[in-house]
């Protein structure tokens, strides 16, 4: 949509999309320069196809409409404080724009946890041009809820384990003889009055003896039941990690070596890397949430030419998982904090509502 504005000795005359790209890119190139910017530079943008002569008239209005101004007689041209203004305008609009994007993505497919973090993932990617992860939350420190027996044939018995987070894991025992109603019954009522509230370090020796010696001729399902919940409570290899950039890191000379890249690409992919990221994310977790893992730093042998910046999100009390951005050392770090920040945010509260 186009707008118009009024100015002494301009009639109404409009700010179309070739004003307004023509601007953009004086103000793109003014910040990365700080020199005033001639029709010639402007011309070399792909996207315009514009001759000198078509830029120089359109930069005639732009000055008139106070966008722009000449410093000296022989100069080109440099952005006003009004020029500054629309431009940091649309930006932010932009920026809104991509916010509300995503919290209506997010709300609408909050119950597809997966779809909604490979989503996010990626868009983070392309907005930082870096490779990107983020993990699936999961409950620390994990205490556990409950636990459910049935019997699903003559031979197998279902357990149901459930921790804190509502984290369920099941698991097929196998049993020697069927159980009656009761019996299981029983067994329920000693897993759960024994269990119930106990992280898996406060599962001692003492614990199991006892649960083992009131279980009689059933302590070997006692054992099959407390092996799943030691998987429900601590279980890294079922820690689901979603990446996205991966090729970015060709576009930085310093990474971009086969055997360099190579290595990045495989630990990316292959993911079990990532999960000691994650875990040393969690368990130093900093006060505001986000680390800074510089070259050497990194808990990654594969990522030590890099920089590796992680933030913890939390979805509920304790449910929480981690976001990581790759790049060169030298990566816009402002940029990518403010990103962390911002997005830390919009899970938390994009989640907490669902």
């Amino acid at each position: 949509m186009k707008k118009e504005f009024c100015q002494k000795g301009v009639n109404r005359l409009e700010l179309d999309d070739r004003k307004a790209k023509i601007l953009h890119a004086i103000i793109k190139n003014y910040l990365d320069t700080g020199e005033p910017v001639g029709s010639r530079t402007i011309s070399k943008y792909s996207d315009l196809n514009l001759s000198s002569a078509t830029i120089r008239n359109e930069m005639s209005d732009l000055e008139e409409l106070g966008y722009i101004v000449q410093p000296h007689t022989s100069a080109g041209r440099i952005p006003t404080d009004k020029g500054y203004r629309l431009y940091v305008d649309q930006i932010m609009q932009a920026k809104d724009r991509e916010v509300a994007e995503m919290k209506e993505l997010m709300v609408e497919k909050a119950d597809k946890m997966e779809l909604i973090l490979k989503q996010v993932v990626k868009l983070l990617a392309a907005n930082t041009n870096y490779a990107t992860m983020i993990s699936a939350p999961r409950y620390q420190k994990n205490k556990l809820k409950f636990i459910q027996l049935s019997q699903v044939d003559e031979e197998h018995i279902l357990a149901v384990v459930v921790v804190e987070g509502n984290i369920i894991k099941n698991k097929i025992i196998d049993s020697c003889e069927p159980l009656d109603n009761e019996t299981l019954l029983k067994l329920n009522i000693l897993l759960n009055s024994n269990l119930n509230g106990l992280s898996i370090d406060e599962i001692n020796l003492s614990v199991i003896s006892q649960m083992k010696e009131k279980a009689g001729i059933h302590s070997d399902i006692v054992n099959s039941v407390l092996d799943a919940v030691a998987e429900a409570i601590k279980s890294d290899e079922d820690l689901e990690i979603y990446t996205s950039g991966a090729t970015n890191i060709f576009k930085y000379p310093e990474l971009s070596d086969t055997e360099k890249a190579s290595k990045l690409i495989s630990a990316l992919e292959e993911k079990q890397q990532l999960v000691n990221l994650v875990t040393e994310t969690l368990t130093e977790e900093k006060e505001n949430g986000i680390q800074v893992y510089i070259g050497n730093e990194s808990p990654i042998q594969t990522m030590k030419d890099c920089s590796v910046v992680t933030a913890t999100y939390e979805l509920e009390e304790g449910v929480k998982g981690t976001i990581g951005i790759i790049g060169p050392k030298r990566m816009d770090y402002e940029k990518v904090l403010d990103t962390l920040k911002t997005l830390m945010k919009q899970l938390d509260g994009i989640f907490k509502k669902t």
